[in-house]
């Protein structure tokens, strides 16, 4: 069984495509399902977050395997697999491995560092679990994947700065309104979200990445703070533990005429914020409107930009306007970490490898006494039941310990770097027949890395 990611990123893919691939919550349980129906998928965590939409993926052959995962890609941003795929990235086997280890570490994110993308990668691996589409080698991957990302943050100043999408989309907002209206395009400003003190701000949706929205705005002073959402009850909830107003839904367009900074976040499949619903909120306004979209796909109508006064920042015009990052020693000894668990994962995988092959020859072993007992039991009838035991015993022994030298060295040599080799080459001197895939375990607790 071979391990595969294929996804997309903000690295590799505008918004326009990205929002087509995004999997919704509700849409998850159905894409889990397309996967496992496959021929050459076995199991599958499918991850989707504001600027990714990733599949990791165990499979009984490459290009099979990678065929099939884009297709249904393709199929979820209904498009052609030939089309999305200038779009996609793909990481095998050990490439793998590392990128889901530069992805829960923050290494691969677009705020270098940034914590969020553990709790995320953390939901879509239960998620999967719920839905029954991970086995043996996902179960390890994630579970790793999850303790590195944990690790990184514990031993490493990666995420000192307390950055995230959010503090970065904040803080252009806060130059955008400071007057440098090009910062928004790029610059190598620091995004001080300190001047959002004073400012009035709303925040649509409440999730998780919503909730970080109003926390954000509240640790920087912004306010009156206000919250809506189309499930009034959360709305209320999450606005009671930051001291802001929650807003029905339905007065949504007043509500937005009377901040500075709209964060939008919600899980939906159409635009919440029209054209025409922004140029009413910012009708007969002399101060700008600075919308932030932090949602995929996106919140905000694409037109919604061309209204006077209104600047909206989506993930697009985030990613090229982020010039910050973690300090380099920081970053390098994160790469560190990575590279020491991507090898200490690489062992575990080629002796899990192996395991089949020594049981396999075990079994032979066992079979082959069992005959030759049968043969000793018709040639010599005269043997009494306590006379064939001791004969048995004596065998099994004989094999057990020519056995036992061989299949401990053979694991050994398999958890080094090349040691598939010896795997191989124990199945052809003995001829043995392993399956493809190996029995997954049980599935393990699920720790708390968030």
């Amino acid at each position: 069984m071979n391990l595969i990611v294929v996804g997309a990123s903000y690295r590799t893919t505008p918004v326009s495509t990205l929002e087509q691939i995004a999997v919704a919550p509700t849409d998850l349980a159905a894409v889990h399902d397309r996967l496992l129906a496959q021929s050459y998928v076995s199991e599958a965590v499918v991850l989707s977050t504001c600027n990714r939409v990733e599949v990791y993926a165990a499979v009984n052959g490459f290009h099979g395997g990678l065929g099939e995962i884009c297709a249904v890609l393709g199929e979820q941003a209904g498009r052609t697999s030939t089309d999305l795929a200038e779009h996609l990235y793909v990481h095998y086997e050990a490439a793998a491995v590392q990128h889901a280890f530069r992805v829960a570490t923050g290494l691969d994110s677009m705020v270098v560092g940034e914590a969020q993308i553990l709790g995320q990668l953390r939901e879509a691996y239960q998620a999967a679990i719920e839905h029954g589409s991970t086995g043996r080698l996902l179960h390890e991957l994630m579970q790793q994947a999850l303790r590195v990302g944990k690790r990184a943050h514990t031993e490493t100043g990666i995420d000192r700065a307390g950055q995230s999408v959010v503090t970065a989309a904040l803080g252009v907002a806060a130059s955008a309104l400071a007057g440098d209206h090009d910062c928004p395009l790029g610059c190598d400003c620091e995004h001080p979200t300190t001047d959002l003190a004073g400012r009035p701000a709303l925040v649509i949706g409440a999730g998780a990445m919503g909730a970080l929205s109003l926390a954000t705005l509240a640790r920087s002073g912004a306010g009156p703070l206000s919250v809506t959402n189309r499930g009034a009850e959360r709305a209320e909830r999450l606005a009671a533990a930051y001291g802001a107003t929650a807003v029905p839904f339905a007065d949504l367009a007043t509500a937005m005429s009377g901040v500075d900074v709209v964060a939008t976040a919600t899980a939906s499949t159409e635009h919440v914020l029209t054209r025409e619903a922004v140029a009413r909120a910012v009708d007969g306004r002399d101060r700008p409107l600075i919308i932030l979209d932090l949602a995929v796909p996106r919140d905000v109508e694409p037109a919604a930009a061309e209204v006077p006064g209104v600047v909206v920042i989506d993930i697009d015009r985030l990613a090229a306007s982020l010039r910050t990052g973690p300090a380099a020693a920081d970053e390098a000894a994160v790469e560190a970490i990575v590279a020491a668990e991507v090898e200490s994962f690489l062992g575990w995988l080629r002796g899990a490898d192996v395991a089949p092959t020594v049981a396999a020859l075990r079994t032979r072993a066992d079979d082959v006494v069992t005959a030759e007992l049968r043969r000793l039991a018709q040639r010599r009838p005269d043997l009494t039941d306590q006379q064939r035991a001791d004969v048995a015993h004596t065998v099994h022994r004989v094999v057990q310990r020519l056995l036992h030298s061989p299949t401990v060295r053979v694991r050994q040599l398999a958890a080094e770097p090349g040691g598939d080799q010896y795997t191989a080459l124990l199945r052809e001197l003995f001829d043995l027949e392993v399956p493809r895939s190996a029995q997954a375990g049980e599935v393990p607790d699920l720790e708390d890395h968030s």
